[in-house]
């Protein structure tokens, strides 16, 4: 089940890359909308993960747009430290149930 990150903060896409890769989940991240774009019209992702610091309207029509493109699940997320924790305990629970894995 492949999973997009978006966020504004680079470094915190990496961060939550990071985590998410090590326990197993393929993920990939981008900072901008256009990016997001591209990689959802590609059908290939289940889930999307949109940062706390993505604006309101975007948000909006992202959620729209990746409905539109297979997207199973999107999750709203606002990283608090430590940020590992955080995606382990808010992120991959949502990504298993989305896969049909508990």
């Amino acid at each position: 089940m492949r999973t997009l990150v978006l966020g504004r903060t680079p470094a915190r896409v990496t961060e939550v890359l990071a985590t998410l890769r090590a326990d197993g989940f393929d993920a990939e991240g981008v900072s901008t909308d256009e990016e997001a774009r591209e990689l959802l019209e590609t059908e290939e992702f289940e889930v999307l993960i949109i940062g706390g610091g993505v604006e309101q309207d975007s948000r909006a029509a992202l959620k729209d747009f990746a409905g539109k493109h297979r997207v199973r699940r999107v999750i709203d997320g606002a990283l608090t430290k430590p940020f590992d924790a955080y995606v382990r305990r808010e992120f991959e629970p949502l990504i298993r149930e989305a896969a049909g894995q508990g």
